[in-house]
């Protein structure tokens, strides 16, 4: 088998150039087309397992539906980014903060990709731009680590013997010259601000924060509850940064189960499947809130995957059985609690 271009550039990280672009290149997944009936039954084998292998690869892309949570950071940090717009001093950044599984990175991705969208409508045909750099803290990070996930973004090398320093300004230097202005951080909570390596390490990002004009947005887990406010650094970031928190859909008033029953029916209405009745998952969005504790992560993982189960066993319409049968994150079945009296395989 010959790996083609494309094969390649998908392998590559979101926290690189190249995986970068791709990311933010890529359109809504073209949703496959259903055949009429009678022309999906005279499939032979082999088209029709093309045909369902296309369905279930199209349920298991990345299909991002605009939650309170996501509308709210694309607006503020869009905002942001005009406030920051020519200065060096006075800027502000974006913190998020939320439980796993609440949309924390694809949030601050997708806000990164509709910068670097709208900067190249606005500037067309300007080829050694770098409009937007993303890393991912490693864990027990130091300040050379950091530098070096911005260096590697950028594809700059660097020698085992570079001091952070002179790596740290490599970067600067080469961020001034594309053109960067956005730089995302994420998983920002395995900084450790109570160590000597983490206190070194935010003053790193502060260095990029004050020498870099771009916005900058950090995002990572329960914030509040790690050690990323304490002491002087801690506050000097709660002064530079706007706080936005991601939280589960609530589902105790009647606005937040409406809310969630519009965020199942834009799920449901992206599926393909030949025999799904429109409106099922709607009714059963109760459940699928017990179920998911109203992460939207879960919950996609949820819907998709029965939806591809039905189509592999043939139903081609999502069951109570096939949602039972999906095995969740711990997370999300750590806190379900079936309704008493339920007998498993009943």
């Amino acid at each position: 088998m010959t790996l083609t271009s494309t094969d390649l550039e998908v392998r590559h990280s979101l926290a690189t150039k190249q995986g970068w672009a791709s990311f933010a290149a890529q359109t809504t997944p073209e949703p496959p087309r259903l055949l009429p009936g009678e022309d999906w039954k005279r499939l032979d084998p082999l088209e029709r397992e093309l045909y369902d292998e296309a369905r279930q690869d199209y349920h298991s892309a990345l299909l991002l539906v605009a939650t309170p949570d996501i509308r709210t950071i694309i607006h503020t940090g869009t905002k942001l980014v005009i406030n920051n717009r020519g200065k060096q001093l006075g800027r502000r950044g974006l913190l998020v903060s939320g439980a796993s599984g609440t949309g924390k990175s694809t949030s601050i991705t997708q806000l990164g990709k509709k910068f670097q969208i709208d900067l190249q409508r606005r500037s067309p045909g300007i080829t050694d731009r770098i409009p937007v750099v993303y890393i991912v803290v490693p864990p027990d990070a130091g300040p050379k680590a950091l530098a070096t996930e911005m260096a590697g973004f950028l594809g700059l090398p660097v020698g085992h013997h570079d001091s952070p320093q002179s790596v740290a300004h490599s970067v600067v230097e080469v961020m001034r010259r594309v053109g960067t202005g956005m730089v995302l951080v994420d998983e920002i909570h395995r900084l450790d601000l109570t160590t000597r390596k983490g206190k070194d390490a935010s003053d790193q990002l502060k260095y990029f924060f004050d020498t870099i004009s771009a916005t900058f947005v950090y995002a990572g887990l329960d914030l509040e509850e790690s050690s990323l406010f304490s002491g002087v650094r801690g506050r000097q970031i709660l002064g530079r940064f706007i706080p936005v928190t991601t939280g589960p859909f609530t589902h105790r008033s009647a606005e937040d189960q409406r809310d969630w029953a519009k965020l199942v029916a834009a799920m449901e209405q992206t599926l393909r499947l030949h025999r799904h009745k429109p409106g099922t998952l709607i009714e059963q969005a109760p459940y699928l809130h017990a179920r998911t504790g109203g992460m939207i992560g879960s919950l996609d993982q949820l819907i998709y995957e029965a939806a591809n189960d039905a189509i592999s066993d043939g139903t081609e319409k999502i069951t109570k059985t096939h949602l039972d049968a999906v095995l969740l994150d711990g997370a999300a079945m750590a806190q379900f609690e079936p309704p008493r009296g339920r007998r498993r395989g009943r």
